[in-house]
């Protein structure tokens, strides 16, 4: 089982922390009451999934043989405009940087991810859409 604290740091920041020495800051915008200190909940809803997503591709990657020099995600959500205004739409995309990516096998490793492995994908899926795409420049 996984456990975490979430504490009040005042106003509308908030600290977490997973038993590790790693800790999040949570905040919000000025206009709800916030400072901007850190990132908002739904913001790091969006983290988690590039992170999980891209953990599972890197080392589906690597265990098929294909080097890559760089690798970002840009993550993408639309929220419902009504209470709890929860994503409807995330849109992923994955852009590779390197030499001799073979395509096939970054379509394939993406494919996996989102179908098999990606834990936070999963549990997204069942509540709003989720597309990719992928460039490799």
């Amino acid at each position: 089982m996984i456990e975490t604290i979430v504490k009040w740091s005042g106003g509308m920041e908030f600290t977490g922390n997973a038993g590790s020495e790693h800790q999040i800051v949570m905040d919000t915008s000025p206009d709800f009451g916030g400072r901007s200190r850190g990132p908002t909940p739904m913001q790091l809803v969006l983290i988690a999934l590039g992170g999980c997503t891209g953990m599972d591709v890197v080392s589906i990657l690597k265990k098929m043989g294909i080097e890559i020099d760089g690798f970002e995600i840009e993550l993408r959500g639309e929220r419902k405009t009504e209470h709890p205004k929860a994503y409807k739409e995330i849109e992923i995309k994955y852009i590779f940087n390197g030499k001799d990516i073979a395509e096939e096998k970054v379509k394939k490793a993406i494919t996996l991810s989102q179908e098999k492995y990606c834990s936070v994908s999963a549990m997204l899926e069942k509540a709003c859409k989720i597309r990719y795409s992928y460039e490799i420049a």
